[in-house]
C-alpha cells in the first residue's frame, strides 16, 4: 500500500517514516512541507493513504482534503494533528481517521490494518462486477433513483447529493456554475459553509455514481458541474421523446403509446418539491396530460372504452381540474350507456371547481352532460318502446 506525508515539521517525517517502516504492508513513495506539491504528485501518481497534518501553511490539510476529493479521488486521508476541535470538520471530506499527536505505535498500525481489510474486498468486489454488463438508468419520474440491471438501487448519502443528482439531470449534459448552483441549492446559506456543503455533496454523488460504475459522468472543473447522460437511459428523456415521435397516435402507434404512458410513474422527483424544478415539473406534466388525452381519444375510437375509463381516471387523480380529460371521461360513461357514472362524475367535478376556484363548469361542459345524458334519456325510452314485455 502506498503512502505519502504531508507535514511543515521535518521531524514528523522522520518519525512517521519510521513509524510506518515497521509494517511492511506500507511503502512511503514520497514526503511534503506543503500541500502544493504534494496535489501536483497525486496528479501523476497514484496513492493508497495520505497522512497530513491540519495545521499548514498557506493551505491547511483541511483545505487540501477538499481539493482532492473534488478532483474525484478516493484515497483514504488520515489527519494527523495536535488539535482535537477539527474532528467533525475532518468528517465533512471523508478522513478515513484522525490521529491526535504524539502518535502511537499501536494506534497507527490498527489504522492501517483497518485500511488493509478494506482494501480486498473492494478489488474482489471490482473482480466479481467487471465481467458482467450493466445497463444503468437514471429514474426521476415519481422518484430520485438509480438503477442497474443487475437489482442495485441508489443509497443516497444525503438528501443534498440526491437533489444535486436530479438539479444537473434536468440540465442534460450542460455545465452548471458553482454559483448557479450554491444559490439555487444552499441559498440563504453563508457562502463558506455553502461551499463546504456543495463540496461535501459532489463527493457523495460522485461515491453513489462510483457504485454503478458511471463516476466519471459527473463532470467538474473549479467553476462547473455537469451530469453526462450518453451512457445511461434517463426515464423522463425517454418519455419526452417518445411524446415527439408519437405526436400521432392511431392504429398503427397506439400500443407503442400504451407502453410510453406507463413510463410516465409520477411526476418529476415525486414528493420531493424543489423550488428550481417547479416549471420544468409543471412542463412534463402537461405534456403527460396532452400526451393521454390523445391516447385515450385513440382508445375510445377503437372500442376500447374500458381502458380508455381507467387512464382517464388516472388523469382525473393527476389533474382533477382539466377539463378536456374530464370531458373524454363523460363521453365514454355515455359509450357505456352508465348514467349513473356520468351523473356522478359531473356533480363531482362540479363540487371540485367550486370548493377549488369558485366556478362553475364551463358552459361547453355543461352542455356536453346535458347532450349526452338527454342521448342516453333517449336511447332508453327507445329500448323499452323495443321490449317484447311492453
Amino acid at each position: 500500500m502506498k503512502a505519502i506525508i504531508i507535514d511543515d515539521e521535518k521531524a514528523m517525517h522522520l518519525i512517521m517514516k519510521r513509524m510506518l517502516a515497521k509494517v511492511s504492508a506500507v511503502e512511503v513513495v514520497a514526503s511534503f512541507s506543503e500541500t502544493a506539491a504534494a496535489f501536483t504528485y497525486l496528479t501523476k501518481h497514484d496513492v493508497d493513504m495520505i497522512f497530513v497534518d491540519i495545521s499548514m501553511p498557506r493551505e491547511n490539510g483541511l483545505e487540501f482534503a477538499q481539493r482532492v476529493r473534488e478532483s474525484g479521488k478516493e484515497t483514504k486521508i488520515v489527519f494527523i494533528t495536535s488539535h482535537k476541535e477539527y474532528a467533525l470538520f475532518a468528517f465533512d471530506v471523508y478522513a478515513f481517521d484522525y490521529i491526535v499527536k504524539p502518535v502511537a505505535q499501536e494506534r497507527l498500525f490498527n489504522t492501517i490494518q483497518r485500511a488493509l481489510a478494506e482494501k480486498r474486498p473492494e478489488r474482489l468486489q471490482q473482480a466479481e462486477q467487471e465481467p458482467k454488463s450493466n445497463e444503468v438508468k437514471f429514474n426521476c419520474l415519481g422518484e430520485i433513483d438509480i438503477q442497474s440491471t443487475q437489482g442495485t438501487r441508489a443509497k443516497w448519502k444525503s438528501s443534498k447529493s440526491a437533489e444535486l443528482f436530479g438539479y444537473l439531470l434536468i440540465h442534460k449534459g450542460r455545465r452548471v456554475s458553482r454559483a448557479r448552483l450554491i444559490e439555487d441549492m444552499f441559498g440563504g446559506m453563508p457562502q463558506k459553509n455553502a461551499e463546504i456543503y456543495l463540496n461535501t455533496t459532489v463527493y457523495q454523488l460522485r461515491k453513489v455514481l462510483d457504485s454503478f460504475g458511471v463516476k466519471e459522468s459527473l463532470y467538474s472543473d473549479s467553476n462547473h458541474y455537469a451530469l453526462s447522460i450518453s451512457q445511461v437511459k434517463v426515464d423522463f428523456l425517454a418519455f419526452e421523446e417518445g411524446c415527439r415521435q408519437l405526436s400521432v397516435i392511431d392504429e398503427t402507434t397506439i400500443e407503442q403509446a400504451i407502453e410510453l404512458e406507463r413510463l410516465y410513474t409520477g411526476d418529476l422527483f415525486g414528493d420531493r418539491a424543489f423550488a428550481w424544478s417547479w416549471n420544468e415539473a409543471e412542463r412534463l406534466s402537461l405534456l403527460y396530460t396532452s400526451f393521454t388525452q390523445k391516447l385515450c381519444a385513440a382508445l375510445l375510437n377503437r372500442g376500447e372504452t374500458n381502458a380508455a375509463i381507467r387512464l382517464l381516471m388516472k388523469l382525473r387523480v393527476h389533474n382533477e381540474l382539466d377539463e378536456e380529460a374530464f370531458m373524454l371521461l363523460m363521453k365514454a360513461f355515455a359509450v357505456q350507456e352508465n348514467t349513473e357514472a356520468l351523473t356522478r362524475q359531473y356533480l363531482q367535478y362540479e363540487e371540485t371547481l367550486h370548493k377549488e376556484i369558485g366556478i362553475k363548469p364551463s358552459r361547453e361542459a355543461s352542455e356536453l352532460y346535458a347532450q349526452l345524458l338527454s342521448g342516453l334519456d333517449l336511447s332508453y325510452r327507445k329500448k323499452m318502446r323495443q321490449s317484447p314485455d311492453r
